[in-house]
């Protein structure tokens, strides 16, 4: 079970050989010039001889950096399972990597491991009995209806709250189930085909798994016009509604919570925060409406879908053939080890990941990394203190909120306790959802106590960094601490202009247009001023007007109303990556190192970092449900706008790299 903001987090970064930190003249295209188009001019030989490989729907510099990783994870686990990992923990992962690599066995025991769960959908007798079900579902991590989440309270964060939001989707979103243009259409068609045959997979003659197919598709889309837009989903107030338990029966009178409750195992709660409420009526009005065959019709989809990358071959490409091959036009399975091993990290990932930093995490690197934080957090203090367009008293809490972020770096300083969790050599799908369920109940169990401020919400080895705003705190594992973002032997301008931007970014999160919404103390609070509120809006404004005129692809333009608060985090931070280099220079002997000064590689080292080649199916799905911009206007998209890169590299005005100075955007 993940929160609603881990799960935000999942936009899956799945990334031969560690990219080097060093500016290489061979990942240049010759012919593109620097103010015409920054990203060609800095990665084009690289994107010439870097195709995406056929099991990815994208290569970059990130997934070179998880592929060296994964490596090194690979040889961990194939000591772990031939018993050359000692202790629990690498019985742990030892054995449940075993399961995974048993394809014999995997074949062997089919369907099996589920039937106990597909018994529970088949005796279904009456609606009344849905709460239960549902709730052995969530446990699951399986989010039929809706999802459940413990959540720290946004306007009391020292405490944690139940919290439920939309969900019950096969689909990625709900504009999927209702867009009315011709591409939508036919993936429609395409996911129902695919339901249709995933249920005859499991036992159903064609012609019913056809029928129950339909009637899958009418309850999701149902589903889906009661749900809202990811823009929707951005505003932390909207989606903030703590009612008491009684008032949350009200409003779905057709779903008993107490009996909910009691199956999840843990006592009623006095509050749920019920984050989209209009969703949980249109799901009532389903429990109501929909026949009971359709609903367990429903369930046993999900199941199935749920289930089927741990399952036999047939499974596997199946769901494959439409989860990875329709929606993101990937060409190949990965590599079964691959696959095993990423389903471990999200299973067991702190069991995995105290072997993994154990061997590749050493203490200098942390060391360097609270340097670099410290380094970036005094230059976003001064950048605060100097910014004319917000007044003196919405300063002095922008620079508390600034002063009270915490640091976490690397790994957990207290790791996960796994020892209750069951794990065997028998059945890959028995040990995945008894990890689902041990996570499930560790999460939920959090509900009406103290927040535990020690909890992280990715791996050690996960290549990629965050901001949590009700723990305003910013998280670097060890995964991404490692070229081309982070080099201990490179010069400062390639680390600041790595991960040093990575720093000011997840930094400045914390006044994108969601993250300043949260105080200090990570309250869901508004501490702005009315007029400071109006000069940052202006300014969030300009760079939504900016990145909607970017065009993705054929006639799609990037939404710069869900990809905003990136847009924001990623010119801020090189905004202040900049500004602490400069304080890193300072004094010392300005140098060319391969022709180029300083500034000029701390901005090939941004470009280094998104450098990408992404298939447009790939290029599709994202630009219609994730909040980071595509790679190329990562790039190109701020630079444009600050003075710092014109100057570095003599862009002449006009020009593309070189917005006008009316329509530059300056917030941080």
């Amino acid at each position: 079970m993940r929160s609603q903001f881990t799960a935000a987090l999942a936009a899956a970064l799945c990334f031969t050989g560690v990219a080097q930190a060093n500016i290489d003249p061979k990942n240049f295209d010759p012919i593109v010039r620097q103010h015409e188009d920054f990203d060609e001019f800095a990665n084009g030989g690289w994107k010439k001889s870097n195709p995406i490989p056929a099991a990815y729907s994208r290569w970059s510099a990130f997934h070179e950096l998880d592929d060296f990783n994964k490596k090194a994870l690979h040889a961990i686990l194939e000591q772990a399972a031939a018993g050359k990992q000692p202790g629990a923990i690498g019985q742990l992962v030892g054995d449940f990597y075993a399961s995974g690599m048993d394809e014999a066995a995997v074949e062997r025991v089919g369907l099996a491991p589920l039937q106990p769960e597909l018994a529970k959908i088949a005796a279904l007798k009456d609606r009344a009995e849905l709460p239960a079900l549902l709730a052995r579902f969530h446990l699951l991590e399986i989010a039929a209806g809706f999802e459940i989440y413990a959540e720290q309270d946004p306007k009391d964060t020292e405490n944690v709250i139940a919290a439920v939001s939309q969900a019950g989707l096969g689909l990625p979103d709900r504009d999927y189930y209702l867009r009315e243009d011709a591409k939508s259409e036919e993936l429609r068609q395409a996911y129902v085909a695919h339901v249709a045959r995933t249920l005859e997979l499991a036992g159903d003659e064609p012609a019913k798994a056809q029928e129950r197919a339909a009637a899958i598709m009418k309850l999701e889309t149902a589903l889906a016009r009661g749900s809202r837009t990811n823009v929707e989903l951005r505003d932390p107030v909207a989606n903030y509604n703590k009612l008491p338990l009684a008032e949350v029966q009200a409003l779905t009178p057709h779903f008993a919570w107490e009996r909910y409750f009691a199956a999840l195992g843990i006592a009623a709660p006095d509050v749920v925060d019920v984050m989209q409420p209009d969703f949980l009526k249109a799901f009532d009005a389903e429990i109501a409406s929909v026949s009971l065959a359709d609903w367990q019709s429903y369930l046993r989809w999900h199941l199935l879908s749920s289930a089927s990358p741990y399952l036999g071959e047939k499974f596997v490409n199946e769901h494959f053939a439409f989860y990875g091959k329709t929606l993101t036009g990937a060409e190949a399975l990965l590599d079964r080890w691959k696959r095993v091993l990423e389903t471990i990290d999200d299973s067991v990932g702190e069991a995995l990941g105290q072997l993994y930093v154990k061997e590749h995490f050493p203490p200098a690197s942390k060391q360097r990394m609270l340097e670099l934080v410290e380094n970036l957090r005094a230059a976003l203090r001064e950048r605060l203190t100097t910014l004319e367009w917000m007044d003196d008293a919405t300063r002095e809490k922008a620079l508390a909120k600034l002063n009270g972020f915490r640091v976490k770096i690397g790994y957990p300083d207290k790791w996960i306790d796994y020892s209750a969790l069951q794990v065997n050599r028998e059945s890959y799908v028995g040990n995945v959802f008894r990890a689902r369920e041990f996570n499930t109940r560790r999460e939920l169990g959090e509900i009406g106590h103290p927040v535990d401020r020690a909890k992280w919400e990715m791996t050690p080895p996960t290549v990629n960094a965050y901001y949590h705003p009700t723990m305003n705190e910013i998280v670097f594992p060890a995964g991404i601490l490692q070229p081309p973002f982070f080099d201990a032997d490179a010069d400062d301008a390639v680390n600041y202009g790595g991960i040093g931007a990575v720093i000011g970014h997840e930094m400045t999160h914390g006044f994108d247009d969601t993250g300043r919404q949260y105080a200090a103390d990570g309250s869901l609070t508004d501490w702005w001023s009315a007029e400071s509120a109006e000069r940052f809006a202006e300014r969030a404004k300009a760079i939504v007007e900016q990145f909607n005129g970017y065009v993705a692809i054929d006639d799609l333009h990037v939404n710069g109303e869900l990809t905003q608060g990136e847009n924001i985090a990623d010119l801020g931070g090189l905004k202040i990556a900049y500004a602490a280099l400069q304080k890193a220079l300072a004094g010392k002997p300005q140098t060319k190192i391969d022709g180029f000064t300083p500034e000029q590689r701390f901005f090939l080292s941004w470009a280094t970092v998104w450098r990408m080649n992404i298939r447009d199916q790939q290029l599709r799905l994202q630009v219609n449900t994730d909040p980071h911009s595509p790679a190329k206007f990562r790039v190109n998209g701020p630079l444009s706008n600050l003075e710092e890169f014109h100057r570095a590299f003599e862009i002449p005005e006009p020009s593309p790299m070189l917005r006008p100075a009316s329509e530059r955007v300056e917030i941080w």
